[in-house]
């Protein structure tokens, strides 16, 4: 397993036809390669309470999520995840989330090309992330 410093972290939703990026305020985090077969890694966000409700109704919800972060240094590229929330911790003050999912091996402006033609097609919701999985 490789750890790395998480500096940024976005969570991407679809509102009506719209993407929308939730930039989310890290205190602290971590992201680790787990180096499995499943090519798996752990997101961890050190997070102001203040986000509690946000990520209790993302848990609530049980669907997929699509994460942008960026590793080591905030100069770098976004690297973008399909996600599950799998846990969430209250921390004193803060709130610990926990990630795990697969790393997508594309460039940022190809991903958002790709989304943008599959919410022209008309997809939404699940069917728009079902989708999404299928291409990449």
């Amino acid at each position: 397993m490789k750890t790395f410093k998480l500096k940024t972290l976005e969570i991407v939703e679809q509102e009506d036809d719209e993407i929308m990026q939730n930039k989310i305020r890290l205190e602290d985090g971590l992201i680790i390669n787990q180096e499995d077969e499943q090519n798996h890694w752990v997101i961890e966000a050190y997070v102001a309470r203040s986000y509690l409700t946000f990520f209790k109704a993302l848990q609530a919800d049980k669907h997929e999520v699509l994460l942008q972060v960026k590793i080591t240094k905030e100069s770098n590229d976004y690297a973008t995840f399909i996600t599950s929330l799998i846990g969430l911790n209250e921390i004193g003050e803060n709130i610990n989330v926990l990630f795990k999912g697969t790393i997508v091996d594309r460039q940022k402006h190809k991903i958002e090309e790709m989304l943008t033609n599959l919410i022209d097609a008309g997809y939404q919701g699940n069917d728009l992330l079902e989708k999404f999985k299928e291409l990449t």
